[in-house]
């Protein structure tokens, strides 16, 4: 692979596009049906199912089924090879690690975002073919640090994730990020059973964020 940027494929550019990746985690995955049909309804096209969540992999094929084909929904936590099939029999479209394992990269069929925390794993996660590149846990280290890794390594398409707040969305973006992230911040008490309205709400000012970074 070159030093510069490939195209993004299909996949990864709706991601990018979408500019959040809500993470759908839960002990439980009974209300992220409600919770998806809210985010995509206002704006949020790209989800995340954690396979920590019970009933992962059955909530993810529901999710595809019931939403329309420019949600791109894929699968969180994934940690092994078995992970990676179970969730791409599911209709995962695209996988996300909280870890790097180079040769998961490389050996999925499916776009493959890793979890990096230093300038060497991003570069390392790049290299293995990644077309996106998780930066985790992103709030300890902040948008300015993005700004100065962005520097050297502008090839690398980042994805902030952790602690990612929506008020921080839009210097996210701003600092280089191609998309962000966003779990509890964004999801609050609606993956449990709570407001949807609340969740509606917050879907739009996360929206927003996305849209005035770019505008």
């Amino acid at each position: 692979m070159t030093d510069q940027s490939a195209p993004l494929d299909a996949v990864s550019a709706a991601v990018v596009n979408s500019g959040i990746v809500a993470i759908l985690r839960a002990p439980t995955a009974d209300y992220f049906a409600a919770v998806a049909e809210v985010l995509a309804g206002n704006g949020i096209t790209a989800l995340e199912v954690t396979l920590t969540s019970r009933g992962a992999i059955e909530a993810l094929a529901g999710l595809r089924r019931q939403l329309p084909a420019s949600v791109a929904v894929g699968a969180g936590t994934v940690l092994t090879a078995d992970d990676a099939k179970a969730a791409a029999d599911a209709g995962a479209e695209f996988l996300v690690s909280p870890v790097l394992d180079a040769e998961l990269v490389r050996g999925s069929e499916l776009p493959f975002y890793p979890g990096t925390s230093t300038p060497t794993e991003m570069y390392q996660a790049h290299l293995a073919g990644a077309p996106l590149v998780k930066v985790f846990p992103a709030a300890g280290l902040g948008p300015r640090w993005l700004r100065d890794v962005r520097g050297p390594l502008p090839q690398v398409n980042v994805m902030p994730t952790g602690g990612v707040k929506i008020e921080d969305i839009a210097d996210w973006l701003l600092a280089g990020a191609k998309a962000v992230g966003v779990g509890g911040p964004l999801l609050g008490d609606a993956v449990t059973g709570g407001s949807l309205a609340a969740l509606a709400n917050r879907a739009r000012h996360a929206v927003s964020a996305v849209k005035f970074a770019r505008s």
